[in-house]
């Protein structure tokens, strides 16, 4: 054989694209696994959490840029290869806010102390622990199976982690905590009312609060690229409106309902 034919032959080091794309993968594994070790090792100690910087991503959220939080992403994808945060001080401070929310309730409510604490396990363990589990694994499976682009070839396959679709979940939260156990909180008196116009302002609260949720998870998965398709996430809006305007239409017919007082009868009745 020639110099010339072997030198045809030879196969480059490293050129290889499928055993590349492999090692890229795993080393996205690994990251992840060493990301969520991390998390958890951080979240017993406070002094290692960046409450400033939570607070700050907070503040953006309420925002008219919500979507700049999840720049932070993206730089910590390209330093640690992973785009899921190692801070818990987020979802730390939620947590304490939501607390502290829930014992304001209870207080204005004049609730009893067992009908309190069943408020606080709730409110903690369902409507945000709970459905933020749910959530962060229908949206990542989702995201995962019909989402991701498997065409483009100028990105490595990746998959959406099971701690970034949590991140979401409690990035899409916090505006509508703020909506519905900080604003309402104050309007109370109002919306727990039985005039249609205590009907309109809690519904429209409510239903802000809901597309608000939602705006920012499609925000969260339209941030990653290898995504595609990502407006799925804003179906659920639609439903919502459809809601609010159906219960506004049927209050004339003994048909709508008031959110806040619904809220109110759940929890406290």
């Amino acid at each position: 054989m020639t110099d010339a034919a072997r030198h045809r032959l030879t196969v480059p080091s490293g050129g290889d694209p499928i055993a590349a794309a492999r090692k890229t993968v795993a080393a996205a594994s690994t990251s992840s696994s060493r990301s969520a070790q991390q998390y958890l090792s951080r979240l017993t100690d406070f002094r290692q959490m960046d409450i400033q910087s939570a607070m700050d991503q907070m503040k953006t959220l309420l925002s008219t840029r919500p979507h700049v939080v999840y720049k932070t992403s993206y730089y910590r994808k390209q330093t640690k290869n992973h785009w899921a945060r190692d801070d818990p001080a987020f979802c730390v401070l939620q947590l304490a806010f939501l607390v502290i929310a829930c014992i304001a309730y209870s207080v204005s409510f004049r609730a009893p102390i067992g009908e309190s604490i069943a408020f606080l396990f709730y409110s903690v363990l369902f409507n945000w622990l709970g459905c933020g589990l749910v959530l962060a694994s229908l949206g990542r499976e989702i995201a995962n199976r019909h989402l991701a682009d498997t065409k483009s070839s100028s990105h490595v396959r990746q998959t959406v982690e099971w701690l970034y679709a949590f991140d979401i979940h409690c990035n899409a939260f916090f505006p509508l905590f703020v909506l519905l156990y900080g604003v309402q909180f104050f309007l109370l008196p109002l919306v727990l009312g039985n005039s249609l116009f205590a009907l309109l302002v809690s519904n429209t609260l409510y239903a802000a609060a809901f597309a608000w949720y939602w705006y920012i998870t499609h925000l969260g998965y339209r941030a990653l690229p290898f995504l595609s398709q990502t407006e799925v996430f804003l179906f659920p809006i639609a439903a919502i409106a459809l809601v609010y305007v159906l219960n506004l239409i049927g209050h004339p017919f003994g048909l709508g309902w008031n959110a806040s007082r619904l809220m109110a009868h759940i929890y406290f009745d």
